[in-house]
Formats: structure tokens, sequence, C-alpha cells
């Protein structure tokens, strides 16, 4: 593997030099008090970044964003519940699997394409149930959804809300409070810009108390990580020094202007790229954008998955293919992390050399 390559990849995401040597060091040991300081600190930064609701908390799991998912699928919705949940993509379709998987009832529903539910009355079909699921960024398509008003619906109608915001926590605009959120989850590999390794789940109170007592799993169970998080612990074995790398990265983030300053430099980043590849071949895939990612498919009959694999050989970038039906069609760009105006001036240099176009 090339270790020189820029990644323009939506998960890993070009990283910090100084969080990244943190996990070159030898990893301390965990059961003591110090570490605990760190986890019970770094559970407040992660509440005031949501602007949870007071009394809500911060679990960590050494997982993946799917893996995450899966917790919360388990934790809050009950065999007899009816879930909704709202597929546009991959990811969505991946909360389906989950509920199908675990015999959970759920409806699936399809929006229209490029529909980001600010219209939510195709959902009132499912006002009488008990759980909506919905990726607030479908990043296999980079689209994203009005999450005030599908809040809104939830709130209106009892229905508890679950919410994967792994591609839009610290991009875009996000806040339990308004957005009537009762579980967010998140992963380190995004706008975090750490290694892949911690999922984290936002409970609000509503949560808290929807908590099944007998979820069927052992390491997923989410009141055993309440538990032992008062504590600033953690039931198994965690990631120890992405836990580290992540508190270290959150004191960054406050240190350089807090939340608006990160979502405005990732939106900077991203209206530069937009705007930069105007004059090609390259149609912007949705209309709903996040700041995280940009999907892009080529309106000259290049195949999306070829020109990914040309521009890792030629130019040393790595940019994200599709799979499925959509390999040829679309490829995606991230702007999250450590990726500068720099950076990003490079790619669009190399794209505009790649169709032979001229700025």
């Amino acid at each position: 593997m090339n270790r020189d390559q820029l990644i323009f990849t939506p998960g890993p995401v070009k990283e910090y030099p100084e969080i990244s040597e943190l996990g070159g060091l030898q990893t301390p040991y965990f059961r003591n008090r110090a570490f605990s300081e760190v986890v019970l600190e770094t559970e407040q930064q992660l509440l005031q970044l949501a602007n949870a609701p007071k009394g809500s908390r911060a679990v960590l799991l050494t997982a993946s964003g799917t893996a995450a998912m899966e917790a919360a699928v388990l934790n809050l919705v009950a065999p007899e519940h009816k879930a909704i949940s709202v597929i546009s993509g991959g990811f969505g379709q991946r909360f389906a699997d989950i509920c199908r998987v675990h015999r959970r009832q759920h409806s699936p529903y399809h929006p229209a394409f490029d529909d980001d539910l600010s219209d939510t009355g195709s959902l009132m079909q499912f006002a009488d149930h008990d759980v909506l699921l919905i990726n607030g960024h479908e990043t296999s398509i980079c689209h994203r959804f009005n999450l005030e008003q599908v809040g809104r619906f939830c709130h209106e109608n009892q229905i508890l809300h679950i919410v994967d915001a792994i591609s839009m926590f610290l991009t875009d605009e996000l806040d339990m409070q308004s957005q009537h959120i009762d579980a967010l989850i998140i992963s380190s590999q995004k706008a975090l810009a750490l290694p892949p390794g911690v999922a984290i789940i936002i409970l609000s109170p509503r949560a808290i108390e929807r908590l099944l007592p007998d979820p069927a799993t052992l390491y997923f169970n989410l009141t055993d990580y309440l538990r032992d998080g008062e504590r600033g612990q953690t039931p198994y074995t965690p990631a120890v020094s992405i836990i580290l790398q992540l508190h270290q990265r959150l004191l960054q983030i406050a240190s350089k202007g807090g939340l608006k300053a990160e979502i405005a430099k990732t939106r900077e980043v991203a209206q530069f790229f937009r705007k930069g590849i105007a004059k090609l071949p390259l149609k912007i895939f949705s209309t709903h954008m996040a700041n995280s990612v940009t999907g892009l498919s080529p309106t000259d009959g290049t195949s999306a998955s070829q020109l990914v694999k040309e521009f890792e050989a030629r130019y040393q970038m790595v940019l994200c293919p599709n799979g499925g039906e959509l390999a040829d069609t679309l490829f995606r760009v991230s702007h999250m992390g450590n990726i500068t105006i720099q950076d990003t001036q490079r790619l669009i240099d190399a794209l505009h050399d790649y169709f032979g176009v001229n700025q």
C-alpha cells in the first residue's frame, strides 16, 4: 500500500499529523482514573457538539459504524415495534437488513430520487409506527435529508428518531434538540479524522428511557455501557489509543473555533471543489448534498470505476468508487478531515488534465 497517496475517500479521511502520532505510542493501561477522566471529558465534549438534550449520554463502542447501527436497533426496537427504514442507498438498506436479520418489523420506504423529505407528507402513512431509522446523509449517493422536517414529523407522532449521522457530524448542521433526534450515530473515521474502530451513539433521555431491558445481546447491551460509563469505563476492552486520539481531536476542534469553524472549513473546501470542476464533463449526482462529500457522474461516457482506477495509478490520488449498478455511473470525493484548499486544487488540476480541459 502506498501511504504517500492523497486520499479523497469518505472514510478513512486524511488525518491530522499531530493526532495520528498518538496512535503510534505505546497503548497505556486503561482501568484506572486517568483513562476514566479522558472518557468522561470526551463524553461531555461529544454531547456539547451534538447539542444533546440535558440528561443525554454518549456510548463509545469499539466497532464500526454499522455495529452502532445494529446496536441502536437491538436496544431501541422491540420485536413488537414497527419501524420505518428510509432507503435511498446502500446505508439505508443496511438499516433494513439489520431489522430483517433480527426479525424486527419494519416498513421500507423508498423516497423518490432527490427527495430530501422537506415535505414529510409521504411519511404520514407511517404515523402509527414506533421508530424511524434514517441516514441523515446517504453517503452511497451523497444525498442529504432534511432532518429538521423529519424530526418534526417524528416529534409530532411520538416516533423515536434514530439517525445515522456518520457523514454529517462536524460537516453539516446537526442539532439533537432542534431536529428531535433521540439516537445519533457517529463513527471515528469520518470528519473526526481518526482511524476506524470507534463508533459512538448519543442517546437522548427519551431514548434512555426506552432502552429494552433484555436486548438479547451481550456486547451491544447499551445499558451496560451507560452503567460503566458513569465512572468513565466500558464493559469490555475499548480501542484505547483511538479514544485518546478522539479526546485530543475534540480538544483540537475546540481550540480552532469549535463546531462552527469546523463546519465552515468543510463547506469552504466543498464549495471550492464544486466551483473548480464546473467546466468538466461531470454532473453532480444529488441537488441535496452535504458538505462532506460530492458525488459525481461523468457525462462524456467515461466509466466512473475506470476513472477511479486510473486516477490512483496516474496521479497518486484515491477517489471513492461506487459498487453495484452505480459502479460505472458514480464516484465520490470527500472534503472531510484534514483536506485543504491546496489539496483540493491539486485534485481539480488533475481532473482537468484527465479530461483534457483547460482551466
